[in-house]
């Protein structure tokens, strides 16, 4: 099941896992709207830059999972479910 949330009028992604039993959040659409950042790819590598923990341990708090994009093609993308969306904050 995929759903789009609605956050001040602005878009994010999300996808329930059915496996797992938890909704999982597009990474760059949370941080585009919680920033108002032009740049979110460029906002998420200087993130990354300023904090090591968080950059060594990117790739277990933001699986690539499978959500449409834009042009309503299907692509991974970053997610992060609730509890690391709250770690990413």
């Amino acid at each position: 099941m995929s759903s789009i949330k609605l956050f001040e009028s602005k878009q994010i992604r999300s996808v329930w896992n059915e496996s797992e039993e938890k909704w999982y959040f597009s990474v760059q659409d949370v941080i585009e709207v919680l920033t108002d950042t032009v740049n979110v790819k460029d906002y998420i590598k200087k993130m990354k830059k300023r904090d090591l923990l968080l950059n060594f341990n990117w790739g277990t708090i933001c699986p690539l999972v499978e959500m449409k994009a834009a042009d309503g093609k299907k692509r991974k993308i970053q997610a992060a479910d609730a509890q690391n969306l709250l770690r990413i904050i």
